[in-house]
């Protein structure tokens, strides 16, 4: 009778963490997962408003789903919002320190935004995890070798040349 409350307290703590290690890998709500379809489908034909807008709908409907947060972060990447994506992939991280997807691809924004020694972090922490043969770690890999991408230079940037006479 002593070691009732402890057992009953111990039990509920196991059936807690149980459930928790299987939140993440449940379905979305029907709705959401219609919303996650169309998506996919508008990111697929250069659509990424609307696929934001799906996402965003279908997080709405089902806020506990953490995989909207990589499709949101995909198509932030695919606006060249790296900023906005790395946001979405540590959400997504926050919920689940070990998804090896969001770790590659906050690691991959953060190559594209010109953080390569950040990304290296990342790439350590999918070795650690995965090792070095999983496909999220070679991606990631071939990602930090490749170098960020070339700056694009606007117009304003570029100051004219004072020996140069200007047309009035």
């Amino acid at each position: 009778m002593r070691f009732a409350p402890a057992a009953a307290a111990l039990s509920l703590a196991l059936a807690m963490t149980s459930s928790m290690s299987w939140a993440g890998q449940r379905e979305p709500a029907p709705r959401a997962a219609v919303l996650i379809t169309e998506g996919q489908a508008a990111l697929s034909q250069g659509d990424t408003q609307g696929a934001i807008d799906a996402y965003e709908a279908a997080l709405a409907l089902d806020p506990g789903y953490t995989p909207i947060f990589l499709r949101l972060a995909e198509a932030a990447r695919a606006e060249r919002l790296q900023g906005k994506a790395i946001r979405y992939y540590r959400e997504a991280l926050v919920r689940d320190p070990r998804n090896l997807a969001a770790i590659a691809g906050e690691g991959e924004a953060l190559v594209e935004k010109g953080a390569v020694e950040k990304a290296k972090g990342n790439l350590a922490k999918l070795e650690s995890l995965c090792g070095s043969n999983c496909a999220e770690t070679r991606t990631l890999s071939a990602r930090i070798a490749a170098g960020p991408p070339p700056r694009v230079q606007t117009a304003e940037a570029v100051l004219p040349d004072a020996t140069t006479p200007q047309a009035n």
